[in-house]
């Protein structure tokens, strides 16, 4: 139980760091009502845990070990529902409807996309 947490709170930790240096990163270079520094991570921790769930069906190497350390902790510590939400209710209370919009389907839609072709790029690479 305790190597559990220890794999998790690690790969949350460097999540956590490289999910605030993005969006930082993206914030400054982007300034814009639409938030795109949780918009990407968001979307390319989808794609990683797409990948992540691919390694770990197919390659015996990828063990639970590895899926607890960057599956549940990298991609949980590197994604973020809060901070989604949280840009909505301000989109929504800054009358910024159409961003809203924009940013709810568009998250939804690409994060199911981006874990499915993670899934199936891992899948062809094996075949």
């Amino acid at each position: 139980m305790n190597r559990t947490i220890l794999l998790v709170g690690l790969g949350g930790f460097f999540g956590s760091s490289c999910r605030y240096l993005t969006a930082l990163f993206l914030t400054k270079t982007f300034p814009s009502a639409f938030p795109y520094g949780t918009f990407a991570v968001n979307i390319i921790g989808c794609l990683l845990i797409g990948i992540f769930y691919g390694l770990s069906q197919y390659y015996n190497w990828f063990n639970a070990n590895l899926t607890l350390l960057l599956a549940t902790g990298f991609c949980g510590g590197f994604t973020t529902f809060s901070s989604f939400s949280y840009e909505n209710l301000n989109l929504l209370q800054n009358g910024e409807y159409l961003t809203f919009g924009l940013y709810s389907i568009g998250s939804f839609v690409l994060g199911l996309l981006a874990v499915v072709v993670g899934l199936i790029f891992i899948k062809n690479i094996i075949t």
